[in-house]
């Protein structure tokens, strides 16, 4: 007796061998999409040239071998704009940072270490993009991505433990303390802190974390610097929506100063005082008040006494905002969008405040006109930095850092100090006016 099958069952069965189909002519176009691309990719038209032409007429047209020697030889001032340096300082540093930056010979002639290190201090100066310093200087960019960086890392090892020293005993500190109470008239000052954006295009993945309050993604350069502008400290690298007081927190001398592990002296009267006062850094409202680290008074209701000690603190810690004038106007990458990932922007930050502090060691007083200065009155005038750009100032944080008593009653004792007879400056209330 044959066995009958009812319709609905046929359909079903029909329905499922149709699918099946379909999935099979799937795989089946899959399969043949892959294979067109093997083949095409092995019939792929070889390279035809290791370099392009121009690229090859480097030395007869390029910047290196060209512009550079004439500005050597005929203008050493254009020579100096042109790469932030004087050339003797330049073959200087050829010299010292060669050995770190030179390949072995290969299947093709390496670059010249000079070449390398032109084109790295020219991108510093300018911020130019790569592509356009491949033009110049007749070098293919990506190669120029390559060793840009390695140049930093050279430049940062050779000369950091020359002209980047953190103070670690008393008389190292007391001495940055003595120019900051001779030229600022703030003794115990062991130097000024403060934090600034360096502009870096969106990383990969990275999500808002490298997204500042001020609208546009960054790392952070935070550093302490002395009476001379020259940095003793810096941290670089923070995520851009970090805070001054969270990186501060976070950062390697926050334990040092709170356990009293970084070398300041022992705590001593004030000039013409009787009354031990510690020696601290001097911070805007961002950092939390101690007896290690002073700031302002909050800008509401402010006193007569509590004005005073405003303006002294504050002219002061100019030092610092200064500071970050000098290295961003010689550095000009640093007042552009880094085009680099956070690692690459951190070594690039890192060897422009290094190659800041040689200048201000073999150079003093060279920028100083850029400066802001004070008329015989206390009044501030200010520098010409502050009209070429300035870095992006760490402010925005939703509240105050907490201060702690100890903190509160050595600000009210230096500011009842620089109200007196024994702290008092004759230009300070005339500057309460401006």
């Amino acid at each position: 007796m044959a066995l009958v099958v009812p319709q609905r069952q046929r359909l079903g069965y029909l329905r499922m061998q149709l699918r099946r189909v379909h999935r099979e002519r799937d795989y089946l176009i899959a399969a043949l999409f892959l294979e067109e691309q093997r083949l095409a990719r092995r019939q792929r038209k070889r390279r035809t040239m290791w370099v392009k032409p121009w690229l090859l007429r480097r030395v007869t047209l390029g910047h290196d071998d060209n512009l550079m020697q004439e500005l050597m030889r005929e203008s050493r001032g254009d020579f100096k704009a042109f790469l932030r340096m004087e050339p003797a300082m330049f073959q200087e540093m050829l010299a010292r940072v060669a050995p770190r930056i030179t390949k072995s010979d290969g299947a093709r002639p390496p670059l010249a270490p000079g070449l390398k290190l032109a084109i790295t201090l020219r991108f510093l100066a300018t911020g130019d993009s790569y592509h356009s310093l491949a033009f110049s200087f007749r070098v293919a960019h990506n190669t120029i991505s390559l060793f840009v960086p390695e140049v930093c890392v050279a430049i940062s090892e050779e000369y950091r433990d020359e002209v980047f020293v953190t103070p670690s005993t008393p008389d190292g500190w007391n001495e940055v303390a003595q120019v900051f109470g001779r030229r600022w008239n703030f003794p115990h000052a062991c130097g000024a802190i403060d934090g600034k954006h360096i502009k870096i295009k969106k990383p990969s993945k990275s999500g808002s974390v490298y997204f500042n309050y001020q609208g546009f993604f960054s790392i952070v350069l935070m550093g302490i610097v002395d009476a001379d502008y020259r940095f003793l400290w810096v941290h670089v690298g923070a995520e851009g929506a970090a805070s001054d007081a969270g990186i501060y927190n976070r950062s390697s001398i926050e334990p040092d100063l709170r356990e009293g592990r970084l070398g300041f002296p022992p705590p001593e009267p004030l000039p013409n005082d009787d009354h031990d006062v510690p020696y601290f850094f001097i911070g805007d409202d961002a950092f939390p008040l101690r007896t290690y680290l002073v700031k302002p008074f909050s800008h509401r209701n402010l006193t007569h006494d509590e004005r005073i000690f405003n303006y002294r603190c504050s002219r002061a810690r100019r030092v610092v905002e200064n500071a970050f004038g000098i290295l961003a106007n010689r550095f000009r990458c640093l007042l552009t969008t880094l085009m680099t990932t956070p690692e690459t922007s951190t070594k690039i930050t890192k060897a422009c405040v290094i190659l800041h502090n040689l200048m201000r060691n073999r150079f003093p007083n060279l920028q100083n006109a850029d400066l802001d200065g004070e008329q015989a009155d206390g009044v501030i005038v200010p520098g010409a930095w502050r009209d070429a750009g300035y870095l992006a100032d760490m402010q925005g944080a939703l509240r105050a850092p907490r201060e702690n008593r100890a903190g509160k009653e050595l600000r009210i004792h230096l500011k009842h100090y620089y109200n007196s007879a024994a702290g008092s400056v004759p230009w300070q209330e005339a500057a309460l006016n401006w």
